[in-house]
């Protein structure tokens, strides 16, 4: 009833998403390209998808050979214009994502700016050295050109079975994903069958110029946030983990840690949530009325970047909050296929220019 009466909306908003597209496809708004490879990595949806850990691993396989550069809107920060990042920027300065990934990767240079044109710019020329730049949830950001476009999409919330905004989640049509060179269906289950892969294509219908990926999240030990607490060693379980966050889905989470206990409990925020006060006492109190004494205190990583304010810091760092770091994987023989895709890119666009 709820998608039948906001369905009127969407038509409006997606008129004018398509007009705004039409204006890019026939010329009238001219996207600007540059001389070196750039890769965007976005979404059809409002979030949720994995763009976070498929940067991550886009750094992890470039970053060896040649100097990469993270540009990103930075949601949620309280600063405006471009902002360089380093390993003590807080997510209230470039946002949580950002600061994951600066608080991660010293030798990777990270710069949030709402104009993604004026970011590169800039970007390039503070730092003259870098050879690739990495765009974060640029998909619907058109005054760019990216030489190779990943367009993500949530297995259990494929685009293709999605409506557009207010009566779904999808910020532009359907049909904009052609512009993709790349689709990855993310958080698939870790077990993969060729039926599978099958039905997917089914509903996605790629064109013939995309290659279709399928990721899953592989979880990595779940840490102390502060380093006097133990960290859960894989294999243990526990009675109860309670499990707090902020982040626009969190049920590839709480499957898996439902493998390390007998009981879950829950304390969902918003997307991007910034941590008041008032919210570290609702997740102390919430703690606290656990009764079991084999128990375990959970967030993301995503999270644990906004938790380090100093506004609730204090109250923060006596709380035995544990994170879980994720990273993803391919299945079969797709990770070889898409490192090679990606490398032969950059290789072929580095000779180019």
């Amino acid at each position: 009833m709820r998608r039948l009466l906001l369905f009127p909306f969407s038509l409006i908003y997606g008129f004018v998403i398509r007009l705004r597209n039409w204006l890019y496809d026939k010329g009238f708004f001219k996207p600007e390209g540059f001389d070196m490879p750039v890769i965007s990595v976005g979404n059809l949806s409002t979030g949720g998808t994995g763009k976070t850990p498929q940067i991550e691993y886009l750094i992890r396989l470039l970053s060896g050979k040649y100097q990469v550069a993270m540009l990103s809107r930075g949601y949620g920060r309280k600063t405006k214009g471009f902002v360089a990042a380093d390993k003590y920027s807080t997510a209230l300065e470039i946002g949580d994502e950002p600061a994951q990934i600066a608080n991660k990767f010293e030798n990777v240079h990270v710069c949030v700016d709402e104009d993604r044109v004026h970011g590169i710019r800039e970007l390039t020329y503070r730092y003259p050295n870098v050879e690739v730049i990495l765009l974060d949830d640029a998909f619907q950001h058109r005054a760019v050109k990216p030489g190779l476009s990943l367009l993500l999409t949530d297995f259990y919330h494929l685009y293709s079975e999605d409506f557009l905004l207010p009566s779904g989640n999808l910020r532009e049509p359907r049909s904009a994903a052609k512009r993709a060179d790349i689709i990855i269906v993310t958080k698939s289950r870790n077990v993969f069958s060729p039926i599978t892969y099958q039905r997917l294509t089914e509903s996605l219908q790629p064109h013939p110029h995309q290659r279709l990926f399928l990721s899953y999240i592989k979880y990595g030990q779940i840490t102390p946030l502060n380093k006097k607490e133990c960290a859960l060693r894989k294999g243990k379980t526990v009675n109860t983990i309670f499990m707090f966050a902020g982040i626009a889905n969190t049920y590839p989470l709480e499957d898996y840690l439902k493998g390390h206990c007998v009981e879950l409990v829950t304390l969902i925020f918003p997307d991007h949530h910034r941590y008041t006060q008032k919210d570290i006492t609702k997740i102390r109190n919430t703690w606290d009325d656990i009764f079991t004494k084999n128990k375990l205190m959970v967030t993301t990583e995503k999270d644990v970047m906004r938790l380090k304010n100093p506004d609730i810091w204090d109250l923060v760092v006596n709380l035995p909050i544990h994170y879980v770091p994720i990273e993803v994987g391919f299945h079969n023989q797709g990770k070889k296929t898409f490192d090679r895709q990606i490398l032969d890119y950059v290789e072929k666009s580095k000779r180019n220019h």
